[in-house]
C-alpha cells in the first residue's frame, strides 16, 4: 500500500468510527459526553463489545500503517508521537471490557474474553513486529542525541525503541513469525487460566448449618458468612466462600478442625482438581512458551529476558534477596511452629499441628501475647471510616480533596465515585471504589484505569478504579475489616494515586507504566500511614458507641506487627523463588507442576504447616497474564524500598513533613516513568536503600 493510500485508508477508517459515534447504536464507539467522559456503563451490554473491538482494531491498524509507511523522513513528532496518539479508541474500549471481566463478569463476557485474546495479541503483536516501523524508530533512536529532545521526550523514544527490540523486532521474518504465534497462545493460555481459577472459586461453597458448624466463630465471621449465605441462594444458614476476606477469618476462629481443613484444602488446591478448571497442563505450556520466546530473543530463560528491564536486573540480584530474607524467616517460623505445637499439647489434644491449624492457634497465641481479640477489633475499623482515612492521609500529604458523586455512572450498584480536586479547585481526576466481594468479581484486590493521564492531546486527567473483596456488613450494619483489610485499602488506594498525581506528557509513561519492581513502592509506602496515631486515632472509631478505639489497644497492635511475621514471610517468599526459579529454567519443554513445587519446597526446606501464599495451580499474577511472571519478588523489593523511604518521613519527626511530601510527589507518584527507577529513587532519597530496615520491620533482624 503507498502512503497516499495509507492515508485514505487511515481517514477512511477515522470517518467510518465517526458515523460509528453519531449513530448511537454501540455506546463504546459514540462519543462519551457525560461528565469527566466515564464511560456509559448503562448502556454497554455484552453484545456491544466485539463489533467494538473490530472497529478499534481497524482503526489502529490503519494509523499505525500511515505511520510506518509515509514518505517523510521519520521526525519524533512523524512517529513517537503520532504512536503515541494513535489507539484511542481501542484503549477505550479495552480498558472498559478487561476492568468488566475482572470486577463484574458473566458468561457472555467470558465467551468474548476468550475470543478477543487472541485477536488483541495478535494486533499487538503486528506493531510491535512491524519492520517499516521499527526501521524509523530505529533511525531516529540512532540520532536521538542530535534531535534536540527534552528528558521525558528521550526517555519515551527510548522506550518505545527497546520495547520493540525486546518484543523481537531485529528477528528475521521466520523469528517474528514464531514470535508472533507464541504470543497469541499466551493469550489464550492466560485467559483460559484466569476463568478456570474464578470456576474453581465460584464452584466451592462450604455450607455452615446449625450452631456446631458455627462453632467457635465470633460475631463479625457469623455476619459475614449468613451475608454470603443469602446472597447465594442459602437463607437462613452461613456459607464460606474462597474469597481470601471469608475463608482467612474463618480458618482463624473455626473451632470445627474438619471443616477448617475442608476449607483450607478447597483453597490452597484451585486449579489442581483433575477437572475442566484444572489449570497445570496451561502452566506448564506457559512457561515451556516463554522460555522458547526468551531463547529467540537471545536470552539464557525468560527470567534472565524479563529482570534484564528492571530495577533488579539479574536473577542473582534477586535470588540473593530472596534467599536472604528466607534464612532470617526460616528459623522464625519454626520457633512459631513450635509454640503452636505447645498451645495445641496444652488443651489436651492428640494431634500434630497441620496447615489448616496454623492461622487458628496462631490466633489464640496472638491473643494471649497481645491481649488482642480480633472481634474487639474489628468494630473500630468500619470500611467508610478506612476510606475516610485513605483520604485525609492523600489530603495532608498532597492537598487532595475526595468529594462524592452519587449522580455519576458506575458499571454495579456496589461501586462509588468521588471527584479529585486539589488545593486549588482544580479537577485531578476520578476515584471508584469497587469494595465487596461478589461471584461475579475474581478474588484478591487490585488497581485500574478506565483512562489514563497525559497531555499529549490535551490535559487529559485520569480515571481510576480500586477494586477489592471484602465481606459486606449486616443488614443496616457496616462492613468491618480486619487490621489486614484496611492494610489492603491503603495499598491499593497508594497504587491509585500513583494514577492519580500522574503529571507527564506522553500515555505511554503515565501512572503506573513503570518496573514491576518499582510499582509497589508508593502503594506499599502508602500502608505506613495507616497505623500513625494522627490517623488511627481520629479514623478507628467503633460502629456502637462512636468512642474512638483506645491508645492501649492501638499500641497492642502496633507491637504485634512483627507476630507471625516467620510464616507470613515464607509464604511470601516461597511463591516468589518458585515463580523465580521456573521462570529460570533453560529447559521448560518437560515441566511438571507438581512435581516442580514439591522439589523446590523440599530443597528450601519449606514447613509442611506453611503453604505457598500462591500456589503455582492458582498463581494467577504470573500465569493469567503474567504481568508478574518473574516479577513477583517485586512486592519484596518494593519493600526494601518502602521501608527506607519512610523513613525519610520519620526522620524529620513529622510523618507528614509537607517538603518531604513534595519530594515524593515529585520524583515519585506524578513521575510515571519520565526516568530510570534508581535515578527517580535515589532523586527523592538522596541514596539507594539497603534491606536492613525491612528486615527490621519485619522482625527478623535486630
Amino acid at each position: 500500500m503507498s502512503a497516499a493510500r495509507s492515508k485514505t485508508a487511515t481517514k477512511k477508517t477515522a470517518s467510518n468510527m465517526s458515523g460509528a459515534r453519531k449513530s448511537g447504536q454501540n455506546p463504546l464507539l459514540a462519543a462519551w459526553r457525560g461528565p469527566f467522559e466515564i464511560p456509559p456503563f448503562g448502556k454497554i451490554r455484552p453484545e456491544h463489545f466485539s463489533p467494538a473491538f473490530d472497529a478499534a482494531i481497524k482503526e489502529h491498524a490503519a494509523e499505525v500503517d500511515g505511520i510506518a509507511r509515509a514518505k517523510s523522513p521519520p521526525t519524533f513528532t512523524n512517529t513517537i508521537a503520532a504512536l503515541e496518539r494513535s489507539g484511542q479508541s481501542l484503549n477505550r474500549v479495552a480498558r472498559v471490557f478487561y476492568n468488566l471481566t475482572g470486577a463484574d463478569t458473566n458468561p457472555a463476557l467470558q465467551k468474548i474474553e476468550r475470543e478477543m485474546s487472541p485477536k488483541l495479541s495478535q494486533h499487538s503483536s503486528s506493531i510491535a513486529l512491524n519492520q517499516d516501523l521499527f526501521r524509523r524508530i530505529d533511525k531516529l533512536y540512532e540520532r536521538r542525541v542530535d534531535l534536540g529532545l527534552d528528558a521525558e521526550q528521550l526517555r519515551v523514544l527510548e522506550r518505545h525503541h527497546l520495547g520493540l527490540v525486546r518484543s523481537g523486532a531485529r528477528l528475521n521474518a521466520k523469528g517474528r513469525k514464531r514470535i508472533a504465534a507464541i504470543n497469541k497462545r499466551l493469550a489464550t493460555l492466560g485467559t483460559q487460566f484466569g476463568q478456570n481459577m474464578l470456576g474453581d472459586e465460584q464452584a466451592f461453597k462450604l455450607i455452615l448449618d446449625g450452631e456446631r458448624d458455627l462453632a467457635g466463630l465470633p460475631d463479625f465471621v457469623r455476619t459475614a458468612t449468613a451475608r454470603a449465605a443469602n446472597d447465594l441462594g442459602h437463607p437462613g444458614k452461613h456459607v464460606v466462600t474462597l474469597s481470601r476476606s471469608s475463608v482467612e477469618p474463618f480458618l482463624q476462629f473455626s473451632a470445627r478442625r474438619d471443616l477448617r481443613e475442608r476449607a483450607y484444602e478447597a483453597w490452597i488446591r484451585r486449579g489442581e482438581n483433575g477437572d475442566k478448571h484444572d489449570n497445570r497442563k496451561i502452566a506448564e505450556e506457559i512457561i515451556a512458551l516463554r522460555a522458547e520466546r526468551a531463547a529467540l530473543l537471545g536470552y539464557h530463560s525468560f527470567a534472565e529476558f524479563r529482570l534484564d528491564d528492571t530495577m533488579a536486573k539479574t536473577t542473582g540480584n534477586v535470588r540473593g534477596l530472596l534467599e536472604q530474607v528466607w534464612s532470617a524467616a526460616l528459623p522464625a517460623a519454626t520457633r512459631e511452629r513450635a509454640r503452636l505445637q505447645k498451645v495445641v499439647n496444652a488443651e489436651g489434644q492428640n494431634f500434630k499441628l497441620a496447615a489448616w491449624d496454623w492461622r487458628y492457634y496462631a490466633e489464640k497465641v496472638r491473643a494471649a501475647d497481645y491481649d488482642l481479640d480480633e472481634s474487639a477489633i474489628k468494630p473500630y475499623l468500619q470500611l467508610d471510616r478506612i476510606i475516610a482515612a485513605a483520604f485525609e492521609t492523600a489530603k495532608r500529604l498532597f492537598g487532595l480533596t475526595f468529594a462524592e458523586r452519587t449522580d455519576l455512572a458506575r458499571y454495579h450498584p456496589d461501586v462509588r465515585v468521588w471527584e479529585v480536586t486539589d488545593t486549588d479547585g482544580r479537577h485531578v481526576g476520578v476515584f471508584l471504589g469497587d469494595y465487596f466481594a461478589r461471584p461475579s468479581k475474581r478474588s484478591g484486590a487490585w488497581m485500574s484505569v478506565f483512562r489514563g493521564q497525559q497531555k499529549l492531546r490535551g490535559e487529559i486527567r485520569p480515571i481510576v478504579v480500586n477494586v477489592m473483596n471484602f465481606s459486606r456488613g449486616a443488614d443496616g450494619e457496616p462492613a468491618l475489616l480486619s487490621m489486614d483489610d484496611a492494610r489492603t485499602l491503603f495499598h491499593e488506594f497508594g497504587h491509585a494515586l500513583h494514577g492519580l498525581l500522574s503529571d507527564v506528557t506522553y500515555p505511554s509513561i503515565a501512572g503506573t507504566s513503570v518496573s514491576t519492581d518499582f510499582v509497589e513502592l508508593p502503594s506499599q509506602l502508602y500502608e505506613h500511614w495507616l497505623q500513625t496515631p494522627d490517623i488511627l486515632k481520629r479514623f478507628a472509631v467503633h460502629f456502637r458507641t462512636g468512642k474512638r478505639m483506645p491508645d492501649a489497644l492501638m499500641e497492642r497492635l502496633d507491637a504485634s506487627q512483627k507476630f507471625n511475621q516467620g510464616c507470613t514471610t515464607l509464604e511470601y517468599v516461597s511463591s516468589a523463588l518458585a515463580d523465580l526459579e521456573l521462570h529460570s529454567l533453560t529447559d521448560a519443554s518437560h515441566v511438571d507442576m507438581t512435581s516442580f513445587e514439591t522439589a523446590l519446597l523440599k530443597k528450601l526446606g519449606m514447613l509442611p504447616e506453611i503453604s505457598m501464599r500462591h500456589r503455582l495451580p492458582h498463581f494467577a499474577h504470573i500465569f493469567s497474564g503474567g504481568g508478574y511472571a518473574s516479577g513477583y519478588y517485586s512486592y519484596m523489593w518494593s519493600e526494601v524500598m518502602d521501608a527506607d523511604a519512610f523513613g525519610a518521613f520519620e526522620e524529620t519527626g513529622n510523618v507528614f513533613d509537607r517538603k518531604t511530601a513534595q519530594r515524593l510527589k515529585e520524583f515519585i507518584y506524578s513521575a510515571g516513568n519520565r526516568r530510570d527507577p534508581v535515578e527517580a529513587y535515589t532523586a527523592f532519597r538522596g541514596r539507594l536503600p539497603t534491606s536492613q530496615a525491612m528486615l527490621k520491620k519485619r522482625g527478623l533482624a535486630a
